[in-house]
């Protein structure tokens, strides 16, 4: 089965991002029948920050980055911090084996409270999973702090992004994946 793992760079309960995260992989899993796992960084923040290298991830932090380079679609979502992604989501990917998504499916999202955050995903994100030889999906996905209101209601622009983004991802699934 078609297996879907998002990433979210949270380390904050309630969370805009994790919300998102979720939002995006249970709407792609509906739309392409497929599992899903999500894992957040902030699960086991102390282990993670002191994995310097792939050799010293515990059982559990090893578990998480074999999910994310065998998924057949990856969503990876992150806050905004100064400028740029989350320093936890970054080093997690930083433990990923670079070859291990070449070709994969990449959604990628990020939230914030200023839209001018809003180039994280074209000069960060996409250059990131670039790297890895990902296939960056085309919608890029950007929740300013107005895009979710306090009832997780999603703005017109928002909601358009995130179909964007799941019908991308559908159809990058259905290539993959035949």
């Amino acid at each position: 089965m078609t297996r879907i793992v998002g990433i979210s760079g949270h380390v904050s309960v309630p969370s805009r991002t994790l919300w998102l995260t979720q939002q995006l992989v249970d709407r792609i899993a509906l739309a392409a029948n497929a599992d899903i796992q999500i894992h957040s960084v902030i699960d086991d923040p102390a282990d993670l920050g002191r994995t310097l290298e792939r050799k010293q991830a515990s059982p559990r932090l090893e578990a998480v980055l074999r999910d994310i380079e065998t998924c057949d679609l990856l969503v990876a979502v992150t806050p905004v911090y100064k400028g740029s992604y989350a320093g936890l989501f970054k080093h997690l990917i930083d433990l990923v084996d670079m070859k291990a998504l070449t070709a994969r499916p990449v959604v990628v999202a990020a939230t914030g409270y200023a839209e001018r955050h809003a180039g994280v995903i074209d000069h960060l994100m996409r250059p990131l999973f670039a790297f890895f030889g990902a296939e960056v999906m085309v919608s890029g996905i950007y929740a300013g702090k107005a895009d979710i209101d306090d009832h997780q209601q999603m703005s017109p622009t928002l909601q358009a992004a995130v179909d964007a983004a799941v019908q991308q991802a559908v159809r990058a699934l259905g290539r993959t994946t035949s």
